[in-house]
């Protein structure tokens, strides 16, 4: 009887997107999140949304400006973005992120521009060193509803065209069926909401006065992104454990067999329901706790995609180990991205201060003609 011995030589591969990777897609996500929640207030006019807007909107802009350092990082080489410029490659979505996302932050500083002009108006007013500063910053006007209106529109479209880049560009990757899936982007966009949100209701509490009022409309925000998450996170749990898709049902079998991934799982069940449960019984005065699982979350999210996702060989058994480092790839990456982003938040808030809480909703000046036509 013969016997033939199959010897398989397998390559153990180390990742390929760092912790830098992980930190772009959550910051971006924080900041178009963070733009959507905004909307109602400036570009639509809703003056019960302003103040929840307002905050919203330095979350927008602070994630905004840090994300693209961390993409920057995550190329290995930072002069190597100009080649995304020289070269075209129009069939890679990587490319078309090279546009969209200067296309999203360059409107995104315009419109919070035309947001704040208001507020840059009003502190040319006040006797300071910097009156001057913000009267030119004003360029002669305050508020304008069309202006803001217009750019709100405009940068809309840009957030729409980064939340498909970065949801596409991972979910077209065939040779990892946790990634390949048409859910990925809508579920990137719902945790980003989710973060978002969470953010809002931290800098609610820290980076200026508590309002309870923000703060309640923020955990019902909140509460609607889970459900949607969770609604999301069904479908694809559903198309995986019956056999509907073969890439879910894939997907499912190649973390089966892990502890880890089934603690992941738990885990992941919990940051969604607990915060949720929360947010619907007690939205007053729970924001620091909710806020804080919602960042978490929608962190622990693009990790578990991205760096879980890389420890599941495309080929042979196991899992694939991943330590993070202490150094610029891991840890201190991780840290220096969250520093930069607490130095823009210091430096946006610092010129921009926050309305007296005697204002709750911004008093738009009153024409003397129609002062007069009132008198009368």
């Amino acid at each position: 009887m013969d016997t033939n011995i199959v010897e398989i030589i397998n390559v153990t591969r180390e990742v390929a997107w760092l912790p830098w990777a992980v930190q772009y897609f959550f910051l971006i996500g924080l900041s178009v999140g963070g733009l959507l929640l905004s909307l109602p207030g400036y570009a639509f006019a809703r003056e019960e949304w302003r103040r929840l807007g307002r905050v919203a909107l330095l979350v927008a802009l602070t994630c905004g400006l840090a994300a693209p350092v961390a993409l920057l990082s995550d190329l290995h080489q930072p002069g190597r973005f100009w080649h995304f410029y020289v070269v075209l490659r129009p069939t890679s979505w990587m490319w078309w992120g090279s546009l969209f996302i200067p296309f999203y932050v360059t409107g995104l500083l315009v419109h919070g521009w035309a947001c704040f002009r208001e507020e840059f108006q009003q502190q040319g007013r006040v006797d300071s060193r910097l009156a001057a500063l913000y009267r030119l910053a004003a360029l002669g006007g305050g508020r304008n509803d069309r202006l803001i209106r217009g750019t709100g529109l405009v940068v809309l479209a840009g957030a729409a065209l980064v939340a498909l880049y970065t949801g596409t560009e991972v979910a077209v990757v065939k040779a990892r069926p946790l990634w390949h899936t048409p859910f990925l982007p809508v579920q990137f966009l719902m945790t980003a909401l989710v973060g978002a949100t969470g953010l809002v209701l931290l800098l609610n509490r820290f980076a200026a006065v508590t309002d309870h009022e923000v703060e309640v409309q923020a955990n019902r925000l909140l509460a609607g992104a889970l459900g949607g998450v969770m609604v999301v996170g069904g479908l694809w749990l559903a198309l995986g454990l019956f056999g509907i898709d073969r890439t879910h049902a894939e997907a499912l079998e190649s973390v089966a067999k892990s502890e880890a991934w089934r603690v992941t799982a738990i885990w992941a069940v919990l940051a969604t329901a607990l915060p949720f449960v929360i947010a619907v019984a007690k939205p007053k005065g729970t924001g620091l706790l909710t806020g804080l699982i919602a960042v978490h979350s929608a962190w622990m999210f693009r990790w578990t995609v991205f760096i879980g996702g890389q420890t599941v060989p495309k080929t042979g058994a196991g899992f694939y180990e991943y330590a993070l480092p202490a150094g610029p790839d891991g840890l201190l990456g991780i840290v220096g991205t969250a520093g930069l982003w607490v130095f823009l938040l210091l430096s946006i808030t610092a010129l921009l201060p926050t309305p007296p809480r005697s204002a709750p909703h911004p008093v738009r000046a009153v024409p003397a003609a129609d002062r007069a036509v009132a008198a009368e």
